[in-house]
């Protein structure tokens, strides 16, 4: 029997030190040789996803400041990345959010007061994940990353059509469990894509005293995966290099792990000081290539959108932070017996025992 070594597949090609660019920071477009830029209605509606965001971050962090949020991370600067890539997913895929996600969760459709009960210190995720399609929202980094690779062969193992988008920081990347999770989904060729937010900063650590790699995206080849390199502050480049990797992954193509270069403008988080391991000038830098900014000039330049039309997308950012606002006004109706649901399919005897035990109780109270 003649032996063959199984390590044939084709080497995946280095990604470019160039960011995939296709509308610059004066809202002119960029050409480029592989991606084009999405369809007018896509980019009128990403400047949209892009403007409710940023409100809610906005209405976020002021609840944090009040008190009814115990924390808050703000993702002002990285709307173009999260709304990008959630807007590429198709409504059978799942998206695996971390902490610093809210802004892409409630653009993938998930309940805006839903979506900030981790924050309130409340039980489970505060969501279904099942209903929106949206694991949990994890706060340890990376830990979403090998989840995703597990729903997506158990999915593909019953032929189900399902891809999945995680969401990771590029603190992220030094973690072990971010090795294991593209290790594993290039090994099962899992439609997995792994998109991450390079912000530059893992809190108070700069990105290059966590890797030496040219890009956070070159990682993708040591795996045997495919890697792209795109401006993270360009919405329309983000939803065509993760709309096209995501195709890619479900034809079979394997894993891909896309970096989208953007930065944090806000804290860390609002108990955060930034100013004490950054400059002025470095956010100046970043505030200048702001995401809205440039997605607005682009579309007024080529009169897809007006004053009018605006107005409404603001209006419609305003809706939501007031609806979360007065959600948020009074105080919760805890539910102790809560604390027992959605834990087990089929709930063991033990815990059922303390279920009775609890309900007795608190009859007596």
């Amino acid at each position: 029997m003649k032996y063959t070594d199984e390590r044939s597949r084709p080497v995946p090609p280095l990604p470019s030190q160039e960011p995939v660019r296709l509308v610059d920071r004066h809202g002119r477009r960029h050409e480029h040789s592989s991606f084009t830029a999405p369809d007018p209605a896509v980019l009128a509606e990403l400047h949209r996803a892009m403007v409710i965001g940023r409100r809610f971050n906005q209405q976020a962090s002021t609840l944090a400041r009040q008190g009814r949020l115990a924390v808050y991370p703000s993702s002002m600067g990285q709307e173009a990345s999260q709304v990008g890539g959630v807007l590429a997913l198709s409504e059978r895929d799942w998206l695996f959010p971390s902490y610093r996600d809210s802004v892409a969760m409630v653009t993938h459709g998930v309940d805006p007061v839903e979506t900030l009960t981790l924050f309130r210190g409340d039980w489970h995720s505060g969501y279904n994940p099942h209903r929106y399609r949206c694991a949990p929202q994890c706060t340890p980094l990376a830990t979403n990353a090998s989840h995703a690779v597990g729903l997506t062969y158990a999915a593909r193992r019953k032929g189900r059509d399902v891809a999945a988008l995680v969401l990771m920081g590029d603190g992220a990347t030094s973690e072990g469990d971010a090795h294991e999770a593209y290790n594993f989904a290039a090994v099962w060729n899992t439609p997995v894509v792994f998109l991450i937010q390079n912000n530059h900063w893992a809190i108070s650590v700069p990105v290059h005293r966590q890797s030496a790699a040219p890009t956070l995206a070159h990682k993708a080849v040591g795996y045997g995966m495919r890697g792209y390199n795109v401006d993270g502050n360009d919405a329309a480049a983000v939803h065509a290099v993760v709309k096209h990797a995501l195709a890619e992954a479900r034809d079979g193509g394997g894993p891909a792990i896309v970096e989208a270069l953007t930065y944090r403008i806000d804290p860390h988080t609002n108990s955060d000081a930034p100013q004490r391991y950054r400059d002025a000038a470095e956010v100046e830098y970043w505030a200048e290539r702001d995401p809205l900014a440039r997605m607005e000039a682009l579309l007024r330049n080529e009169q897809v959108v007006d004053d009018g039309l605006l107005e409404i997308y603001e209006r419609d950012g305003e809706k939501v932070a007031t609806a979360v606002r007065e959600r948020m006004a009074g105080e919760d109706k805890l539910d102790p017996g809560s604390l027992f649901t959605d834990v087990y399919a089929a709930v063991p005897p033990a815990l059922e025992q303390q279920r009775r035990g609890l309900a007795e109780e608190l009859k007596g109270v």
